[in-house]
């Protein structure tokens, strides 16, 4: 895709999050014309002056296919919040990113998601609930998203990818090998992705981990889920602004109680106290999101080819475009053959024919 390389260059300037990206966006035919636009037209945009003066200048020093190069040579590809999978439920929020970095498998964005989230400095107590609780919401179809942080974070990675499930890993900076933070923590992204996992960043290759970016990360783990489990917090962590956004987002927000003597579980008695439920245990989740029936669910949405052709070609696609010529060299089946079951897999719904002799999976 031409125009990937300038919504790249363009999300290099910090000062253009979702909410200005959206007005240029909207006001620019493609983003390869909002690049090159001039000073005026960022005006008319809806950009305030001296951003726009800024970025007039900043683009200048921004080379787009050197960015797209960097990108291949990293082993990190990019989701538009126009390509069919984008993951659904971040796009419903109010300043979903516009652009996502990632590395892993898409299948792993999933409507059945609940993050967990919690301390740096856990008890054994926090390690003890945190290891049972992934492993049994794992075992009953959800997929687990947190922070990649030290402590109860890296816990519930761990946890989700021990019990074979999916684990989604987002970050508050650039998720090229040398970028992720904390260090400590580079060979749980990497086993992560090995096992089916996602890291993903709206933050550009190279971006260090600043402290402004995890309040604005936060949004994004809430904002991937139907929910947000606390496990343990102190009254002023990033755990509870995950929390706060989650109500912003309208989705529900769980905590597990804890000591009153404990400073580890002040966060999340005050999280009760304000309104989140209670929970001891899986079970209470799984029935308060109505999610008890989402491994029977999860299996039926799963797509059964009707024939040898249709078993072959569901193979070779994913959630990425794939080419009919590519297709056709993958299956070693004939070109005719390829064309008409394609076009009778796209009218029983489970391929999506994107243009351009471009196929997906449907879901």
């Amino acid at each position: 895709m031409e125009d990937l390389k300038y919504w790249l260059a363009l999300s290099q300037f910090y000062k253009f999050g979702p909410v200005k990206f959206k007005k240029i966006k909207k006001y620019f035919p493609n983003m390869e014309a909002a690049f090159k636009a001039p000073y005026e037209e960022y005006l008319r945009a809806g950009i305030d002056e001296k951003t726009a003066e800024e970025f007039t200048i900043f683009k200048h020093q921004v080379e787009p296919d050197r960015l797209l190069e960097n990108l291949n040579k990293e082993k990190i590809k990019v989701l538009t919040i126009d390509d069919p999978a984008y993951p659904k439920l971040l796009k419903q929020i109010y300043d979903a990113p516009l652009l996502i970095y990632y590395r892993g498998d898409l299948k792993a964005f999933s409507e059945f998601a609940l993050a967990i989230v919690g301390t740096r400095k856990y008890t054994h107590y926090g390690q003890q609930v945190t290891e049972k609780i992934t492993r049994d919401l794992v075992a009953n179809g959800l997929t687990i998203v947190s922070g990649l942080a030290l402590g109860v974070d890296a816990i519930a990675h761990s946890a989700a990818v021990e019990a074979g499930g999916k684990t989604i890993a987002v970050l508050g900076c650039g998720i090229d090998r040398q970028s992720i933070y904390p260090s400590q923590n580079r060979y749980l992204a990497d086993k992560i992705e090995a096992h089916g996992g996602i890291i993903l960043t709206e933050y550009p290759l190279g971006a260090m981990p600043l402290k402004q970016n995890f309040p604005q990360r936060n949004r994004l783990i809430s904002g991937l889920s139907l929910g947000t489990l606390v496990i343990e917090a102190g009254e002023k962590s990033g755990s509870i602004i995950t929390a706060m956004h989650a109500l912003e987002q309208n989705r529900d927000v769980f905590a597990i109680p804890g000591s009153i003597y404990s400073a580890y579980s002040a966060g999340t008695n005050s999280l009760i106290k304000l309104g989140a439920k209670l929970v001891s245990g899986a079970g209470d989740i799984l029935e308060s999101l109505d999610l008890t029936q989402a491994v029977a669910y999860t299996e039926n949405k799963k797509i059964i080819p009707e024939s040898n052709e249709e078993g072959l070609i569901l193979s070779k696609l994913n959630y990425e475009p794939v080419h009919i010529d590519e297709l056709v060299r993958l299956t070693k089946l004939d070109a005719s053959i390829i064309n008409s079951t394609l076009t009778m897999m796209e009218m029983k719904g489970m391929i999506k024919n994107l243009g351009g002799m471009q196929y997906v999976l449907a879901r």
